[in-house]
Protein backbone atom coordinates (compact mmCIF):
# COMPACT_ATOMS: atom_id res chain seq x y z
CA UNK A 1 0.00 0.00 0.00
CA UNK A 2 1.61 3.49 -1.10
CA UNK A 3 1.74 5.84 1.56
CA UNK A 4 0.60 9.60 1.11
CA UNK A 5 4.16 11.09 0.96
CA UNK A 6 5.28 8.12 -1.40
CA UNK A 7 2.65 8.46 -4.04
CA UNK A 8 2.68 11.63 -5.09
CA UNK A 9 6.75 11.68 -5.70
CA UNK A 10 6.20 8.34 -7.24
CA UNK A 11 3.19 9.92 -9.71
CA UNK A 12 5.10 12.44 -10.41
CA UNK A 13 8.76 10.56 -11.56
CA UNK A 14 6.33 8.51 -13.62
CA UNK A 15 4.43 11.45 -15.01
CA UNK A 16 7.71 13.59 -15.86
CA UNK A 17 8.70 11.17 -18.57
CA UNK A 18 6.03 11.38 -20.49
CA UNK A 19 5.28 15.36 -20.52
CA UNK A 20 6.73 16.97 -23.44
CA UNK A 21 9.47 19.25 -22.60
CA UNK A 22 11.69 21.40 -24.38
CA UNK A 23 14.09 18.96 -24.21
CA UNK A 24 12.38 16.46 -25.87
CA UNK A 25 10.74 19.03 -28.63
CA UNK A 26 12.20 21.80 -28.74
CA UNK A 27 9.38 23.88 -30.46
CA UNK A 28 7.73 23.25 -27.33
CA UNK A 29 7.97 26.60 -24.75
CA UNK A 30 7.43 26.14 -21.34
CA UNK A 31 4.76 28.61 -19.65
CA UNK A 32 7.52 30.55 -18.54
CA UNK A 33 8.85 31.04 -21.53
CA UNK A 34 5.49 32.31 -22.98
CA UNK A 35 5.18 35.83 -22.93
CA UNK A 36 3.61 38.39 -25.24
CA UNK A 37 6.21 39.84 -27.23
CA UNK A 38 5.92 43.38 -27.67
CA UNK A 39 5.67 45.36 -30.56
CA UNK A 40 9.13 47.13 -29.84
CA UNK A 41 11.18 44.42 -29.37
CA UNK A 42 9.72 42.53 -32.37
CA UNK A 43 10.81 45.27 -34.13
CA UNK A 44 14.12 45.55 -33.23
CA UNK A 45 14.63 41.90 -33.47
CA UNK A 46 12.92 42.37 -36.98
CA UNK A 47 15.42 44.67 -37.40
CA UNK A 48 18.60 42.80 -36.08
CA UNK A 49 17.68 39.60 -38.82
CA UNK A 50 17.52 41.99 -41.43
CA UNK A 51 21.01 43.90 -40.40
CA UNK A 52 23.16 41.34 -42.45
CA UNK A 53 22.80 38.52 -44.51
CA UNK A 54 24.23 36.38 -41.66
CA UNK A 55 23.05 36.93 -37.73
CA UNK A 56 24.25 35.17 -34.58
CA UNK A 57 22.57 35.31 -31.73
CA UNK A 58 24.66 33.87 -29.35
CA UNK A 59 26.50 33.87 -25.65
CA UNK A 60 29.16 36.44 -25.51
CA UNK A 61 30.95 37.39 -29.22
CA UNK A 62 32.59 35.74 -31.71
CA UNK A 63 35.75 37.35 -30.58
CA UNK A 64 34.72 35.67 -26.75
CA UNK A 65 32.22 33.14 -26.96
CA UNK A 66 30.66 32.68 -23.73
CA UNK A 67 29.19 29.45 -24.23
CA UNK A 68 30.63 25.84 -26.22
CA UNK A 69 27.61 25.85 -28.23
CA UNK A 70 28.25 29.42 -29.77
CA UNK A 71 31.60 28.82 -29.69
CA UNK A 72 30.90 25.56 -32.13
CA UNK A 73 28.74 27.97 -34.24
CA UNK A 74 31.49 30.41 -34.73
CA UNK A 75 33.60 28.00 -35.81
CA UNK A 76 31.51 26.20 -38.11
CA UNK A 77 30.07 29.66 -39.88
CA UNK A 78 34.10 29.79 -40.32
CA UNK A 79 34.95 26.94 -41.34
CA UNK A 80 32.16 27.13 -43.67
CA UNK A 81 34.15 30.49 -45.18
CA UNK A 82 30.75 32.99 -44.33
CA UNK A 83 32.32 36.55 -45.39
CA UNK A 84 32.99 38.68 -42.37
CA UNK A 85 31.37 41.46 -44.01
CA UNK A 86 27.96 39.56 -44.70
CA UNK A 87 28.11 38.41 -40.78
CA UNK A 88 26.89 40.09 -37.61
CA UNK A 89 26.77 38.63 -34.02
CA UNK A 90 24.29 39.71 -31.18
CA UNK A 91 25.46 38.89 -27.45
CA UNK A 92 22.03 38.36 -25.77
CA UNK A 93 24.34 38.33 -22.38
CA UNK A 94 23.78 42.05 -22.82
CA UNK A 95 20.30 42.75 -22.83
CA UNK A 96 17.91 39.74 -20.92
CA UNK A 97 15.00 41.42 -23.18
CA UNK A 98 17.30 40.04 -26.10
CA UNK A 99 17.75 37.48 -24.83
CA UNK A 100 13.98 35.68 -24.02
CA UNK A 101 12.54 38.01 -26.53
CA UNK A 102 14.69 35.53 -29.35
CA UNK A 103 13.51 32.61 -27.98
CA UNK A 104 9.74 33.72 -28.67
CA UNK A 105 10.40 35.36 -31.69
CA UNK A 106 12.22 32.28 -33.55
CA UNK A 107 9.95 29.60 -31.33
CA UNK A 108 13.67 27.85 -30.50
CA UNK A 109 14.35 27.76 -26.66
CA UNK A 110 18.03 27.58 -27.02
CA UNK A 111 20.81 30.13 -27.99
CA UNK A 112 22.62 30.41 -30.15
CA UNK A 113 20.23 31.27 -33.20
CA UNK A 114 21.07 31.74 -36.67
CA UNK A 115 19.80 33.20 -39.56
CA UNK A 116 20.60 33.37 -43.05
CA UNK A 117 18.67 36.09 -45.36
CA UNK A 118 16.49 36.92 -42.56
CA UNK A 119 15.46 33.31 -42.21
CA UNK A 120 15.68 31.14 -39.55
CA UNK A 121 18.57 28.08 -39.55
CA UNK A 122 18.13 26.67 -36.43
CA UNK A 123 20.67 26.48 -33.35
CA UNK A 124 23.79 24.96 -32.74
CA UNK A 125 22.62 21.21 -33.19
CA UNK A 126 20.93 21.79 -36.26
CA UNK A 127 23.93 23.75 -37.79
CA UNK A 128 26.26 21.20 -37.01
CA UNK A 129 24.34 18.41 -38.70
CA UNK A 130 23.71 20.57 -41.64
CA UNK A 131 27.82 21.07 -41.49
CA UNK A 132 28.49 17.47 -41.47
CA UNK A 133 25.70 16.80 -44.42
CA UNK A 134 26.78 19.47 -46.56
CA UNK A 135 23.93 21.40 -46.62
CA UNK A 136 25.11 24.10 -45.22
CA UNK A 137 27.49 24.93 -47.55
CA UNK A 138 24.98 24.53 -50.17
CA UNK A 139 22.59 27.16 -48.55
CA UNK A 140 25.67 29.62 -47.88
CA UNK A 141 26.83 29.24 -50.82
CA UNK A 142 23.76 29.66 -52.93
CA UNK A 143 22.93 33.03 -50.92
CA UNK A 144 26.31 33.88 -51.73
CA UNK A 145 27.06 34.77 -48.38
CA UNK A 146 30.89 32.76 -48.72
CA UNK A 147 34.27 34.61 -49.10
CA UNK A 148 35.11 35.11 -52.92
CA UNK A 149 37.10 32.89 -54.43
CA UNK A 150 40.41 34.58 -55.37
CA UNK A 151 39.97 35.12 -59.09
CA UNK A 152 42.93 33.73 -61.20
CA UNK A 153 45.11 35.91 -62.89
CA UNK A 154 44.85 35.02 -66.99
CA UNK A 155 48.31 35.09 -68.17
CA UNK A 156 49.74 37.77 -70.05
CA UNK A 157 49.31 37.51 -74.35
Amino acid sequence: MFSRRVFPSAFRAATRAIRPSAATNPCFLTAQQIRLLSDDMRKAIDKAVGSAPVVLFMKGTPETPQCGFSRASIQILGMQGVDPEKFTAFNVLEDNDLRQGIKEYSEWPTIPQLYVDKEFVGGCDILMTMHQDGSLAKMLEEKGVLVPAEKEAEPPK
